[in-house]
């Protein structure tokens, strides 16, 4: 693994760099790590073509897990994947991936530095503001839950609401988290606002969004952005939710290699 630090707030950020090529940019959920991306074999996929910049997001993994909720302000999180960028990609554009809360980080890197992303990938993502998106997206009280049963009370909970257990390599990257440091990322999440639906019409970015057939709450957020973004595909993998959409990559990846080709 390799650090880098925000300039502004000095938080520590890790990361990992496999493979060689183009560079690729992948950025994780919400209370994942950049662990996903191998376990769920997007790495074996893509190190033959693309080299890929594994971020471990503030508060996630390997990186440091700040307590507090101002500590994840979005300028902040997008400032950790440009330090990145500066440190791997310096003379130039990186492909971007983000899944969830990866996808909207990586879709304001997108809006406020196009000049540094060659093509931007979002899935599961919302360009609305998140005001009660954990309650929705998990369960009502999912950030209570955190700071009282730690994870496992979250995991317990979120598989009641869905009705069967999480998946296994996704529960295990919950638990390699801190369960403060998820509720403060998630509770400043609560109060960021969206983005302009002017703003989306404007992109420059060649886009690639995908979302999963039964997510009830981000796939009317991802077709909204899709429908208003200039140049964006949209695809839609059947009969997977939030969490298994991302799980799902044999058909992510036959989406997602013909895009990154093209661009």
């Amino acid at each position: 693994m390799q650090d880098a630090r925000n300039p502004v707030d000095g938080t520590r950020i890790a990361y990992q760099v496999v493979g060689t090529g183009i560079p690729l940019l992948m950025v994780h959920g919400s209370a994942l790590s950049h662990s996903i991306w191998r376990g769920f074999g997007y790495v074996k996929a893509l190190q033959d073509r693309y080299r890929m910049i594994l971020v471990d997001m503030r508060g996630h993994g390997r990186s440091e897990k700040p307590h507090t909720p101002d500590s994840y302000a979005m300028d902040l999180v997008v400032g950790d994947l440009l330090e990145i960028l500066d440190t791997e990609s310096p003379f130039e554009p990186a492909h971007v991936l983000g899944y969830s809360f990866g996808g909207r980080a990586t879709l304001s890197l997108a809006i406020e530095h196009s000049e540094r992303v060659r093509s931007l990938t979002v899935g599961g993502g919302s360009s609305r503001p998140m005001t009660g998106a954990f309650d929705a997206l998990f369960f009502p009280g999912c950030v209570d839950a955190l700071e009282q049963g730690g994870i496992e009370g979250f995991l317990d909970g979120w598989g009641a609401r869905r009705g069967r257990p999480v998946d296994p390599q996704t529960a295990a990257a919950f638990r390699r988290n801190d369960p403060l440091a998820l509720a403060a990322y998630m509770r400043r999440s609560d109060v960021e606002p969206g983005i302009d639906d002017t703003v989306l019409r404007e992109m420059i970015t060649p886009t690639l969004m995908f979302v999963g057939s039964k997510d009830r709450e981000r796939r009317p957020d991802t077709e909204h952005a899709a429908s208003l973004i200039p140049d964006c595909s949209l695809t839609v993998i059947d009969g997977t939710d939030h969490a298994s959409a991302v799980v799902a990559s044999d058909a992510v990846l036959a989406s997602l290699i013909p895009f990154l080709l093209r661009h």
